[in-house]
Parts: C-alpha cells; sequence; structure tokens
C-alpha cells in the first residue's frame, strides 16, 4: 500500500498548516485526507485520527503516483515518534519549522483558549504559573484532550527535539525551516522545499493567510458548543438528522469566529521570556550553524 515519503513533524504555531495547503497544491505532492493523523508518537496524550496502520495508510491510498506526505505537529515534540517514523520508512525526508519560542507559546496559548476546552486560564502569565501545578497533573480543565500542550515551556525545548531527528534521520534528509524565513519569503522557502522533495520546482501555488488569528465572539457559545449540556444533547439527538449535526456545529462555530490579530503581549513579560528562552535559543542557533539570537533581543 501507500505510505507516505516525507513528513513535516512540528512545531505548533510555526507555519506548518500554511506549508501543507501549498505543498499540496502541487500536481506532484498529495498531503493525507486528514492533515494531523497522530498516528506516530506513542508518548503522546491527545486524540488520534487513525489507531491502526491500516486506516493510516487508507489516508493516502487516492495519492496514485503522487509524493505522499502529513503534518502531524506533535510529532516534533514526542520523544518516540522519531524512532516510530523511522522504523516505518528509513527512507522519509523529514521538514521542520520553528519559530521564535515566545511567540510560539503565546500564539499556542491563545489557540487552546480559542478551542474553549483545552484551556481555561485566559490570562497567559498565570497560565505559565501554572505549569508546574500542571506538570504534577493539577489545574488541568477535565475537558483537555492534550495536556501536554499546557506545559507550554516544555513545547518549545527545540535543540532537544530537533536533535532527537538528527540523531534518526540523515542530515540530508532533514529540512529545517524557520518562519521567519517562511514569512518574509514564501515563495523561495516553497521552492526550495520542492527541491528538497525532489519535485518540480517551478509550481506557483495560491499563497493566501492560513490559520489567521482569531477570536470568539461569544464565550459561551464557544463552551455551550463544546461542552454541550446533557439536556441539549438529548434534544439535538431527537430532532436534528445525525448527518446534519456535525454541520450545524461547524457553521455555529463559524459564525462565532472572529478573525483579528492577537493583542501584543505584555513587553515585560516578553523581555522575561526572551531571556529565559535565550540559552535555548543559542544551542539551537549551534545546533542548526545558524545565528537566531535576535529572537532573544527587541
Amino acid at each position: 500500500m501507500k505510505k507516505p515519503d516525507f513528513f513535516l513533524v512540528g512545531a505548533p504555531k510555526c507555519g506548518t498548516t500554511a506549508m501543507c495547503d501549498y505543498l499540496d497544491q502541487h500536481p506532484d505532492i498529495f498531503i493525507s485526507t486528514v492533515k494531523e493523523p497522530n498516528y506516530f508518537g506513542k508518548d503522546l496524550i491527545g486524540p488520534k485520527a487513525v489507531n491502526n496502520i491500516e486506516d493510516y495508510l487508507n489516508l493516502f491510498q487516492q495519492a496514485g503516483s503522487q509524493l505522499c506526505g502529513e503534518g502531524s505537529v506533535w510529532s516534533l515534540f514526542s520523544k518516540t515518534a522519531a524512532k516510530e517514523i523511522y522504523d516505518f520508512n528509513c527512507n522519509a525526508k523529514i521538514i521542520i519549522m520553528l519559530r521564535n519560542p515566545v511567540d510560539v507559546i503565546y500564539s499556542l496559548h491563545n489557540q487552546m483558549v480559542f478551542d474553549g476546552y483545552h484551556e481555561d486560564i485566559e490570562d497567559f502569565k498565570l497560565a505559565l504559573a501554572a505549569e508546574s501545578d500542571r506538570k504534577k497533573g493539577l489545574r488541568i480543565p477535565k475537558t483537555c484532550t492534550r495536556p501536554q500542550a499546557l506545559i507550554y515551556t516544555d513545547v518549545v525545548k527545540f535543540t532537544e527535539q530537533v536533535q532527537r531527528y538528527i540523531n534518526i534521520f540523515s542530515k540530508e534528509n532533514i529540512n529545517v525551516i524557520v518562519y521567519d524565513d517562511f514569512k518574509n519569503k514564501t515563495f523561495q522557502i516553497y521552492h526550495d522545499t520542492l527541491n528538497f522533495l525532489g519535485v518540480n520546482p517551478d509550481f506557483e501555488p495560491d499563497i493566501k493567510v492560513i490559520n489567521a488569528s482569531k477570536r470568539v465572539k461569544s464565550k459561551t457559545l464557544q463552551k455551550f458548543l463544546v461542552a454541550q449540556p446533557p439536556v441539549v444533547q438529548f434534544f439535538s439527538r431527537s430532532i436534528l438528522p445525525k448527518p446534519l449535526r456535525p454541520t450545524i456545529r461547524t457553521l455555529l462555530k463559524s459564525f462565532n469566529t472572529r478573525y483579528q490579530p492577537s493583542p501584543p503581549m505584555d513587553a515585560e513579560l516578553r523581555r522575561c521570556l526572551q531571556t529565559k528562552f535565550a540559552p535555548e535559543v543559542q544551542q539551537l542557533s549551534s545546533l542548526l550553524g545558524r545565528d537566531l539570537t535576535y529572537w532573544s533581543k527587541g
């Protein structure tokens, strides 16, 4: 059966959704019907689109002769996914997208709050302060399906995460993309990625904003949609045909979404986080052979 040739393994909030969309537009590339199957990573806690190898491979069966790939962004965070992917396809190509860790965790927190069921501490600074309790399994919302993501500062330990892939895959099969480059030189980075994958690099995708920052219009409605009271579930099952229920829920979520830039982070908190992550950024710079210390300044 057809199996993926490349894996966009992360990190979250680093442009992976946009890159997968642009790659999927290429006539010689097929991205899995579910962008994030989350099949690999036995140590990860969270939802998986598929739970067995047959269902996983079925995500790629429409590809024909196209190059296949997928974009499960928690595979970089996982301590086991790199080895699992290598055992599955030792010749696979790995794409890693990285971003200033301060921006990653701020954006990730905003996303978790927006989802309405992962994060119940809306103040970013207070959410960071809760990490020590959350590492002990405390103060985690009952509805949260990915508790590891709430330990925000662990999510951005990029040096050790990238090193795991370097230790297992050859450097020639790993392509690291810095989000700043992807944002400022989108076409160039896209064409470089096509070259890395070995397909025609001249294709021009439809570049558009993907996964833009968003807020909910009504927190009450969002919580209602995420965790419906039993009485509401009973009436919806009694009145609405089963095929219509997810469609209506999607329409209500869309109605309740407002797209707008995230408010700027508190300046003092940003400086503190830049200082906190400076050693990590320095180590990552050494690993990649590229000076990223500007992330720790300004």
